[in-house]
């Protein structure tokens, strides 16, 4: 009963918001620094702690969770260039696949990159289970480039 008591949550909250949603609201207002009706999104460093270590951090209402939510900021592999640094201290997110359109209303509102963990270093990392989903806000006028023949 005490974990009910110190929950941020209603009994019998889910939180399953669609891509739309976690791009178009919680994404965008986060970005514009405005207000979320209900604090379910925690802020984490996510190159400071493994993935293991995310479900302690973001776990919310009172169920086994297998999906966990957060915003993290992206971190610079050098300091004036655009290389991402996906590294922690045992291992590394590497991407997967293309880039996925996120859109609403037949508009381009974002992108989702797929990633999986690796324990060790590049290039002789060993692929474990923790996928990742990343979502970068994105409007139509720089969208990906488009594919030419």
């Amino acid at each position: 009963m005490a974990d009910m008591e110190s929950s941020c949550v209603p009994p019998g909250f889910r939180f399953h918001p669609t891509e739309e949603e976690l791009v178009g609201y919680y994404l965008r207002r986060k970005i514009n620094s405005l207000k979320i009706d209900l604090d379910v999104i925690v802020d984490i460093d996510l190159y400071r702690m493994e993935p293991w270590d995310i479900q302690a951090r973001c776990n919310l209402g009172y169920d086994e969770q297998n999906e966990w939510y957060f915003f993290s900021h992206k971190d610079k592999k050098y300091p004036t260039g655009t290389r991402t640094n996906r590294a922690t201290a045992a291992g590394f997110w590497k991407a997967t696949g293309r880039d996925k359109a996120v859109l609403s209303k037949n508009r381009l509102i974002g992108m989702r990159k797929t990633l999986v963990f690796y324990k060790g270093r590049a290039p002789n990392g060993r692929k474990t289970d923790w996928i990742m989903h990343e979502y970068r806000h994105q409007t139509s006028e720089h969208g990906p480039p488009q594919a030419s023949t």
